[in-house]
């Protein structure tokens, strides 16, 4: 017989990655179709989380708890079936109080993507090569170019032809190695996603906890790891490198001394010494203390570089890592081997990339060229030099000079000091940023529209600030060194007196989702554009004094409700429960505006009207008298000589109550600077 057309043949839930499922309000399955059973053997009855795997059972529950509100898209699950993991992608939404979920089953091919990556990085070296030689040509031509200049000095024509072809091969080189930084650093960046997941897997795998392996089955893991490894080694080298063409490479200032970079060093060159090593590690301390205040894992990279390449290419004797003052506040390290050395015309090339020397040494133990060009770049980072000597057959000597000091530690210095005197003429504005570098260009960006920053790099800093000053706007990297900004985020949002602060997160994680859950006016994802960073800070800082508003009120309800209309408004608002606590706070506070009820448990609206008139402290203060009571004439006569709006309780609306307080506060000459700010960023 003919099967409907309306129904799903048989043989497609093997070819179907989906599973689809319905939970109530607590998380129990209610419903599981045909491929949800035969995927994770799910059953109605049972709970969602106990289908997850250990230690993810929390990100189940943040799912149905914000399905339950919500549409979600893209929530990656790891569901297991007889303790076999398996990672799904979520669509979920809210259905008669419970949560409908549909997930995708996501695929994990790693052998193919370590192919991918070798591939990639192959055609990288080749057209690296590729650029040297057409470099070298240049340089050729250009030889050839001023040879024919002296012998044809009567054929210009001819000259300056060859000139618009040097030009053209010049700009197509240029172009070339645009082309070349830019792939290697974008190409370095997605490589990074494939060899986490194959490093972590076959970490996996080669744990005797996760079920044994056969001897075959853990060496062919073991050859995996280690090119991975070895390719993670290759991309970082690379993101480095094209990092620092690009001048985008991130320090992170310390102040270290000397003893403990060299007692670090000596902890993670050792292993690389097998016992019984004909080669000693010697590492020799300078005889006074030396402290430093520079990058202490860039200055730890440059050292570990040279002693890694010293110790490839000595196979017997010694390697000598030694540090000692310099000229001008310098610091001298010398890492010193006793190997097979480097003949002279040799010295430059070696700091070239993808470059070697050949030899039967260098053969054995075989390198991708990028250490000692790497190794030069970070010195030259940190504002210093290396520099080599050798002869061949007698070792080498290579020599790091840097700053003891480096020169943004003072920069950041001058920073800091500025912000601790402000300038009543520029809207603070704080910034949370632990990159050095990041907040010499924030302070360059906002100088030019009117804000002076003030620079923090820790939350403990951002709060020691906000004690002595209230700024119009934050700026927030929730990664910072160390820890993160989520729980001072939250602190802000959820703190009556600071949950109205403009907070704008500028981050390179893409958490959008989750900055914008705990009260994150602005999500950004990092490098900032000057422009849109002024626009966007302008439209959302105010740079007027923030307004206070007292609501003097017996009853919990309406003032709960005259706070919702007012919420998200850049509003301070303070209560009191009666007439005489609403005299005594107006007077302490200095409100700028007070909603006052009719109505009152202790005294009178007159009374308080009164009250206040006779203080000079309180005498300017407007006031909005809201009240559900039928007013006498002569009462709403002299209520209306005696307040700045009569507004009806049981009428009023969000855009009334706005519209009257902006009245007001302008008719009082109170918040027109910020009114004028926000009329003209409106």
């Amino acid at each position: 017989m003919r099967q409907p057309a309306s129904a799903e043949p048989p043989f497609f839930d093997d070819l179907s990655r989906e599973v689809a499922l319905a939970c109530d309000a607590g998380g129990t399955l209610t419903w599981v179709d045909a491929r949800a059973r035969n995927l994770l053997a799910a059953e109605p009855g049972q709970p969602l989380r106990g289908l997850a795997a250990q230690g993810t059972e929390e990100k189940v529950d943040r799912l149905l708890v914000q399905a339950r509100d919500e549409k979600v898209e893209g929530w990656e699950l790891i569901l297991c079936r007889d303790h076999v993991p398996s990672t799904f992608a979520f669509r979920a939404r809210p259905h008669d109080g419970g949560v409908l979920l549909v997930g995708s089953l996501v695929p994990e091919d790693y052998g193919t993507a370590l192919e991918r990556v070798s591939t990639t990085l192959s055609e990288l070296s080749a057209l690296h090569r590729e650029t040297e030689r057409q470099q070298r040509e240049l340089k050729r031509r250009a030889e050839e170019l001023a040879r024919l200049n002296g012998e044809l000095e009567e054929s210009n024509r001819g000259v300056r032809s060859l000139h618009a072809a040097l030009d053209e091969k010049a700009e197509s080189l240029q172009l070339a190695a645009e082309i070349k930084s830019r792939v290697v650093a974008n190409v370095s960046h997605e490589f990074r996603t494939p060899l986490h997941s194959i490093l972590g897997l076959s970490k996996v795998l080669l744990n005797p906890i996760n079920g044994p392996l056969s001897g075959e089955q853990e060496k062919q893991v073991q050859f995996i790891r280690n090119s991975a490894e070895a390719l993670f080694e290759l991309v970082n080298d690379l993101l480095d490198l094209s990092k620092m063409e690009a001048g985008k490479t991130t320090l992170r200032h310390s102040r270290f001394v000397v003893r403990d970079v060299l007692s670090a060093l000596r902890g993670m060159m050792k292993p690389l010494l097998p016992p019984g090593s004909p080669v000693e590690l010697r590492l020799v301390e300078p005889d006074a203390p030396l402290e430093l205040e520079t990058d202490e894992s860039r200055l730890s990279q440059v050292l570990r570089n040279l002693v890694s390449n010293a110790l490839k290419f000595t196979e017997s004797g010694h390697v000598t890592v030694s540090a000692a003052p310099g000229p001008r506040d310098t610091v001298i390290f010398t890492v010193q081997d006793t190997g097979i050395g480097i003949a002279p015309e040799h010295h430059e090339r070696i700091f070239e990339e993808f470059s070697q020397v050949e030899s039967p040494l260098q053969r054995k133990a075989k390198g991708t060229g990028l250490g000692l060009p790497l190794a030069r770049r970070l010195a030259e980072v940190l504002g210093g030099t290396l520099t080599v000597k050798s002869t061949l057959g007698q070792g080498a000597a290579f020599t790091v000079t840097i700053p003891r000091v480096h020169m943004e530690v003072a920069e950041m210095t001058g920073m800091t000091e500025r912000s601790e005197h402000l300038d009543p003429s520029r809207a603070p504005v704080l910034v949370l940023e632990d990159d050095r570098q990041t907040l010499f260009l924030y302070e360059k960006y906002l100088a030019r529209s009117g804000f002076q920053v003030l620079p923090v790099r820790s939350t403990d800093e951002a709060r020691r600030v906000l004690e002595r000053v209230r700024p119009a706007a934050m700026v927030l990297d929730v990664m910072l060194e160390g820890e993160t900004s989520w729980g001072f985020l939250a602190d802000m949002k959820n703190n009556e007196a600071t949950r109205d602060i403009p907070i704008l997160v500028v981050t390179v994680t893409d958490r959008e989702q989750k900055a914008r859950a705990l009260g994150a006016d602005e999500f950004w994802l990092k490098p900032v554009d000057e422009v849109r960073l002024q626009r966007k800070l302008q439209a959302m800082a105010r740079t007027g004094p923030v307004e206070r508003i007292l609501i003097i009120d017996d009853d919990d309800v309406h003032r709960y409700l005259l706070k919702q209309l007012l919420k998200d408004m850049p509003y301070v608002l303070q209560e009191a429960a009666g007439g005489k606590d609403g005299v005594r706070l107006a007077r302490e506070q200095s409100p700028h505006l007070i909603f006052l009820d009719f109505v009152l448990p202790d005294i009178t609206a007159f009374d308080v009207l009164d009250e206040l008139k006779a203080d000079p402290r309180t005498r300017d203060v407007p006031v909005i008298l809201h009240t559900s009571h039928e007013l006498k004439e002569d009462e709403r006569t002299r209520l209306a000589k005696e307040t700045a709006a009569i507004l009806a309780k049981h009428t009023l609306s969000r855009e009334v109550a706005i519209t009257r307080i902006r009245d007001a506060l302008s008719k009082a000459g109170l918040g027109s600077q910020a009114l004028t700010e926000g009329s003209r960023r409106g």
